[in-house]
């Protein structure tokens, strides 16, 4: 019985990850695909507007969507890895880690929606095998 509770907490568990990193790739999507003031001065700041900021949007929508459909779980975890290791270390080394005045918001964000994605990859590491022996 209790065996079954621990996979019953893993579930959810899980599943909150999911939705917690899934909802902050999704909110972030209407300031940059509406050309908000923020996310312009950022992808500007970085010398990538606008391609950087529509295709980093789109890359969060399909990372977002992935997560949360748990046969493609692994392979959004990776892809969300991704996209934020390149905000992060924006943050780090161009943005620094407060943007206009947001208190580091948007960083903490970032690390945040990381934290859950390298979560997923370890909960699916079982899995990355299989991604290597996938034939196209």
């Amino acid at each position: 019985m209790e065996k079954n509770n621990k996979l019953i907490n893993m579930k959810t568990l899980t599943w909150i990850v999911r939705i917690v990193a899934a909802v902050i790739l999704l909110q972030t999507l209407y300031f940059k695909f509406s050309g908000a003031d923020e996310s312009v001065f950022i992808f500007t700041k970085l010398g990538i507007e606008p391609y950087g900021r529509i295709g980093s949007g789109i890359a969060e929508l399909i990372a977002a969507i992935l997560i949360l459909v748990p046969r493609t779980t692994l392979l959004g975890a990776l892809l969300g890895l991704g996209v934020l290791s390149v905000a992060i270390f924006s943050h780090l080394f161009v943005l620094g880690i407060e943007v206009q005045n947001d208190g580091g918001t948007l960083f903490i964000l970032a690390i945040i929606t990381f934290l859950c994605c390298s979560f997923l990859v370890f909960q699916n590491k079982n899995k990355i095998s299989d991604l290597l022996k996938y034939k196209f």
